[in-house]
């Protein structure tokens, strides 16, 4: 839809709040597409723009190549437009004489729209924001709506496939019905013809009568013995197949169990390949830069060296040479980090904020990184975590620390891993296991520098 086909946005009093006040955007609560291009305008402008109207904070910005300004700089770069008036003006000025289109609030992109609208401070920018937002939510309940059908679909086909599987068992109960009534009335027409002979028997004499009696209590016994018998085929038969049916469930249970172990053990084996690959690699690089042979301190008899023993990180040059292993694996407690560093925000701006920076720190260091959140009272969760950056919520009755554990646990032997937690429960958890605990001071000191 173009954007000249929406409403107008509200002009005069309707335009202000309730106390006659403009509405102020909230830079913090932007939709991403709109941050996304604010970013990329900045980017552009920011490598052009004479030093003295570029922020001390964005001059390193400026330096990175074009392609990757708004990539790794792009938070800085909103953070610069937010809070520094002249360097807002200056990148309006930028773009009135090299890319008036990004300032039209006429055009059909509603992003673009809104965007020009945040950059110039127009009234009109809440309206075309919250007109973004909507769009993004419908976006959404309409994959959500998709996902739905396609499972129903999925579901239909399930329920066909039982039908006709219950219509076969029906029809075989059937024809064990049928042939077990032909059998019973085999049996009738037995007895009858017995009946007809003790007749006959009854009416010749009575020494004939007494064997008659003695034929029809064999009959009577032969016909019991055919009905027992006839039951317990009919029970053996839905014994067979009730058998068949668990047999079949459990063959289904165990491939799909096989299928899951085979997949987790190749997952462990490659990540541990990949630890030993760097490993190795380190090792022949320090090789290489030290001197060959021991030294003559290693030869002193009457002492032994100290084995290797997991401790505590207590400095942030400790954590960056734990970050510069190979394959390394961070795991954060989420709450712990955050509470220590800026506990005077909301839970979700915490959380905005840490997942933000962890996402810097893995560009910048290529380790593999966990954040792991308490899920009790947590009312939204984001819909997508930044590139780099896992993003864990407890299920309901579960704790984060113990989701820590078993993240630790489940790594194969010998690839680091590195636990962010000042909980001295789960440190020590973790350092028997193999990890490497470091305090969520010495993590904040070092996300200071990113």
């Amino acid at each position: 839809m173009a954007l000249s086909s929406l409403p107008d946005p509200p002009d005069g009093p309707e335009s202000s709040t309730s106390d006659g006040s403009v509405p102020v955007v909230e830079w913090s609560g932007l939709p991403e597409p709109v941050r996304g291009r604010l970013a990329e305008l900045g980017a552009v402008a920011v490598g052009a723009l004479p030093k003295v109207d570029v922020p001390q904070q964005l001059r390193a910005v400026a330096r990175f190549a074009p392609a990757k300004r708004a990539r790794l700089g792009g938070a800085a770069i909103l953070a610069g437009l937010r809070d520094v008036p002249g360097f807002r003006t200056a990148v309006v000025e930028w773009c009135r004489e090299h890319k008036p289109a990004a300032l039209d609030l006429g055009g059909d992109d509603p992003v673009a729209v809104a965007a020009a609208a945040v950059l110039l401070g127009e009234e009109s920018a809440v309206h075309y924001l919250e007109l973004v937002s909507r769009r993004a939510s419908d976006s959404s309940l309409r994959a959500e709506r998709d996902t739905a059908v396609t499972r129903l679909r999925k579901v239909e086909v399930e329920l066909a496939k039982a039908q006709a599987e219950l219509a076969e068992s029906a029809g075989l109960a059937d024809r064990v019905r049928a042939e077990s009534e032909a059998e019973l009335e085999r049996l009738r027409k037995r007895l009858r013809e017995q009946g007809a002979r003790l007749r006959e028997a009854k009416d010749a004499a009575a020494a004939a009568e007494a064997a008659a009696n003695l034929v029809q209590t064999k009959v009577k016994a032969d016909l019991a013995a055919l009905t027992d018998q006839r039951d317990r085929e009919r029970d053996r038969a839905e014994n067979e197949r009730a058998r068949a049916a668990r047999a079949e469930a459990d063959a289904d249970i165990a491939r799909q169990s096989a299928r899951e172990a085979r997949q987790a053990d190749e997952v462990r084996l490659a990540l541990l390949v990949d630890t030993l690959d760097g490993a190795v690699t380190g090792l022949r690089r320090e090789l290489a830069l030290g001197g060959g042979g021991p030294r003559p301190a290693d030869l002193v008899r009457g002492a032994t060296a100290a084995q290797g023993v997991v401790g505590r990180v207590e400095d942030p040059a400790a954590l960056e040479r734990l970050l510069a292993l190979p394959a390394v694996h961070v795991v954060v407690d989420g709450y712990n980090v955050t509470k220590t560093g800026y506990p005077e925000l909301s839970l979700a701006d915490q959380r905005e904020r840490l997942i933000r920076q962890l996402a810097s720190l893995a560009a910048r260091t290529s380790a593999e990184v966990t954040l792991v959140f308490d899920g009790a009272g947590v009312v939204a969760v984001p819909v997508a975590a930044p590139r780099g950056v896992r993003v864990l919520f407890s299920d309901p009755g579960v704790l984060a620390d113990d989701v820590i554990k078993a993240l630790v646990t489940a790594e194969p032997e010998g690839r680091p891993v590195v636990v962010v937690t000042s909980d001295r429960a789960v440190a020590d958890a973790v350092r028997r296991r193999g990890a490497h605990p470091v305090p969520s001071a010495v993590l904040l000191a070092r996300l200071g520098r990113v």
